[in-house]
């Protein structure tokens, strides 16, 4: 997996809590189980569309994974945090 993330990305994250780095999204795109979600907001919209998805790093911690798939180049992350409630709740009744 080509996982591309920008050096203003890589800080973002490190600052988020909790500080979310390159294994652990790794990590998550490893243990998802459900489907991936388009993010269909008109502010958030992209060509190709962002996608977004919730799984667990291997030490249980819960991130959402915001991505762009560009084929044949590579997964760009847009965002990783820790879910709020409602984007669990999002995610478990359509994802």
């Amino acid at each position: 997996m080509n996982l591309i993330i920008s050096p203003a990305i890589r800080q973002k994250l490190s600052s988020k809590q909790p500080p979310v780095n390159e294994d652990d999204i790794l990590q998550c795109f490893s243990n998802r189980t459900g489907q991936l979600l388009e993010d269909t907001r008109e502010d958030n919209q992209t060509t190709p569309p962002t996608k977004w998805f919730i799984a667990q790093t291997d030490y249980g911690v819960n991130l959402k994974i915001v991505f762009i798939h560009r084929p044949g180049i590579g997964i760009f992350i847009r965002t990783a945090y820790a879910p709020n409630s409602e984007e669990i709740r999002i995610y478990q009744k359509y994802g």
